[in-house]
Parts: structure tokens; sequence; C-alpha cells
């Protein structure tokens, strides 16, 4: 494919992967390097930029992020598309003049419009030759560990092919319990999921603001290096055709970041440029050191099953020192769960202070708590949380 390749990058006017220049007068900063140089990244797109209450999926728009998309693999990255849309998608086929809000209207557009998104994505791309692949998730499949890794091997097969993995989540069978809140969470787990080395939201909005652009006296944030940056900060909820919103973007970006995944946020009518060059939008800076695939799943992925009530220098045992959670610190057990499941630990006042893998059953941990190691039967001395399973929030 290297006649399509060449055809796609010269609609970038020139411009070479990794300069970041010229946007918006904007300074050259490390992070939007590191997004304009990963060679493997993440693309998410959100519904609005897709499909419209009236018309569906707009092919127009598809096809210029599909060029995007192209050019940007045609320069020697990895993409992996986490598309919205299914459910806008089917909702003028189905005669349905606004996004559902029952369960089972919004499952039954999910089904119609997953069907029409593959196709369309599948269309767009075999302009050039590439090869769709759909990848649908539900949040059990990242929470547990097997379904995880099932997931993972998937999503790099598919990149190793060179074909393009579209991912959302299976609406048409995801339950409360069983979803990720939006495809913007998703996006961000799916890029620690296949260890991407930078993330891009695209939506219709152009980058994060410290108040509603839409009520005037908004200024745009270029860059967020860390929390402090984001006090004062006011994100509101989604639109007509999304679940997510400016908060879920918010969210999503620290997310990743925290993983040590960098993350632009920008509109997807100036997705060349995003992709090119990283030289719109809003970029969140990564944490210097990544979670590892396991910390990851504990802090992000996994479901919780219960909780444990610490005393206050448990608290400062496990946040402070980073040692094992001991019988001894423990004050309360709220939920029946497993050995071998993640539970969230309180401080006395209720607040979570960090999550961890606990080593017994609920039952087994009630007749422990607040006792000490020499205490306890030989078969129960062992940490209730280990270090090694244990991260601070």
């Amino acid at each position: 494919m290297p006649g399509a390749c060449d055809a796609v990058w010269r609609t970038t006017r020139g411009r070479t992967r990794g300069e970041c220049v010229g946007g918006r007068g904007r300074a050259v900063s490390a992070t939007r390097e590191a997004i304009a140089g990963a060679h493997s990244i993440v693309v998410k797109i959100g519904s609005s930029a897709l499909t419209s209450l009236v018309g569906g999926l707009d092919m127009d728009r598809l096809d210029a992020l599909a060029d995007a998309i192209e050019s940007r693999m045609c320069a020697g990255s990895d993409v992996v598309v986490v598309s919205s849309g299914a459910v806008g998608a089917g909702l003028a086929p189905l005669g349905l003049g606004r996004r559902p809000r029952d369960l089972a209207t919004k499952q039954a557009a999910a089904s119609v419009g997953q069907l029409a998104l593959a196709h369309a994505w599948g269309t767009s791309f075999a302009r050039y030759g590439r090869t769709v692949g759909q990848v649908l998730l539900t949040a059990d499949d990242i929470a547990r560990r097997t379904q995880h890794r099932n997931a993972q091997r998937t999503l790099d097969r598919l990149r190793a092919l060179h074909a393009v993995a579209v991912v959302n989540e299976n609406d048409t069978v995801a339950t409360a319990e069983l979803r990720f809140g939006d495809n913007d969470r998703l996006a961000a787990l799916v890029a620690h999921l296949v260890g991407a080395e930078a993330l891009i939201l695209l939506s219709d909005v152009d980058g994060l603001y410290d108040g509603d652009p839409r009520k005037g006296h908004a200024t745009l944030i270029p860059e967020v290096r860390s929390p402090e940056d984001l006090d004062g900060v006011v994100a509101g909820a989604g639109g007509a055709l999304g679940t997510g919103g400016m908060a879920s973007k918010l969210s999503a970006a620290r997310l990743a970041a925290d993983a040590g995944v960098p993350v632009l946020l920008a509109a997807a009518s100036e997705a060349s440029a995003a992709l090119a060059g990283a030289s719109v939008g809003t970029a969140f800076a990564a944490r210097p050191t990544r979670l590892s695939a396991r910390r990851f799943w504990v802090r992000h992925a996994a479901d919780e099953q219960g909780s444990l009530q610490l005393d206050d220098g448990a608290v400062r045992a496990v946040v402070a020192d980073r040692r094992s959670l001991l019988a001894a610190g423990v004050t309360t057990v709220h939920g029946r769960f497993h050995g071998g499941d993640v539970v969230a630990l309180l401080d006395p006042h209720g607040q979570p202070v960090a999550r961890g893998v606990v080593g017994y059953d609920s039952a087994e941990i009630s007749v422990m708590t607040g006792r000490s190691t020499l205490e306890l039967p030989p078969d129960m001395r062992r940490p209730i949380v280990h270090a090694d399973d244990l991260v601070p929030l």
C-alpha cells in the first residue's frame, strides 16, 4: 500500500510527524512532542463527531477521520480506534427522534447501530486497502483478568496484522452494572491495555476550558501538567447524542495520564492537526513512571467487591509507608467477597485511601480483625493485602 500511504500523507501539507509548531501560536512542549512521536496510539471519537439526530452516520465526517488516522498509520504508528456512535447510528433507521432513556431501547438502537458503524468504518478504510476488525467490550472484560488478557491478545494481533481495531462498548448486552460509563473511560483503559504511548480524544470540543465556552469569558487551557492546573475548572455533562461530556473526558485524561499515557483533547474537525503534530487542543502530561499492568488493573479496572475499614495506624502503613495490610489494622469488613477479589481500603471516616487484592474471604477476615499476627492460627498469618497487591489512591 505505499501508493495509498503517500497520497494520504500529502494531505497534511508537508508536515512531518513530530513537528508541533504553529498550533495557535503555542510553543512546543515535551508532552506534545511525545504525542506527536508516539508509535502506538489510541484515538477515541465521540458520537457527535460521527452522527446526527436526523441523519444517522455522517460518512463525510467519518471519511475525514479515517483519512487522518490512515495518515498517522502510514507515518509508522499503530492506531487503535475507540468509536462511539453505535446508539446514535441506530436512531434514524429505527425512527427515533432522540437518544432513548430506557435500557431496552438503547440496546435495540445499539444492535442496529453497531452493524452500521462497523460497516461504515470498514467501507471508509477499504479505500486504502485496510481491513477493519470490530472489538466489542463490556466492563467485565476489563475487570476480570482472564477476559482482560484475551482482549489484549486480540487487539495486539489485529495490530500485528496491520488491521484497524475499532473498539466500542457492547451496548447490546451491557447493563448498568457492566458498563464503563462512557467511551472516554473505555479509551483510557484500552490505552493501558495495549501499552499505547498516547491517547487522543476527539469530540465536538476543541480543548479544555476553565469554564463553559458557550457562555463566554472562558479561557482555553493549553496544557495540564499537574492536578493543580485544574483548580477552578468546571466540567459539564454530555449532549443529546453521547453519554460523556467534558467531565468524562477530564476523568479519562487523568486516568490515562496517571497510567503514564500522555493525552490530547481536541476537536474532531481538527483531527489532521491533532494526529499529525499534536498542535491543537489541550495536552495532559503523563506521570513520570507507568503503572504496571497489575497495579493499573487493581487501581482503575477491577470492580470492587467490598471494603475494609482501617484504623489510623494501618492507614499510615498502607499509604505513607507502602506496607502490607495486617489483620491488626482492620476494624470493619463491608460486603461479601472471596480471596483474590479487589476491595477498597477505607480510613476511619469511611473515605477510600487505597485498593488491593485480598488474600482471604470476607468471612475469614471478620474473625481476624484487630488481632496481631501471633494471635492468629499459622494458616492465617499472611497479610490481609500484600504490599505488592496494594495501590494507594
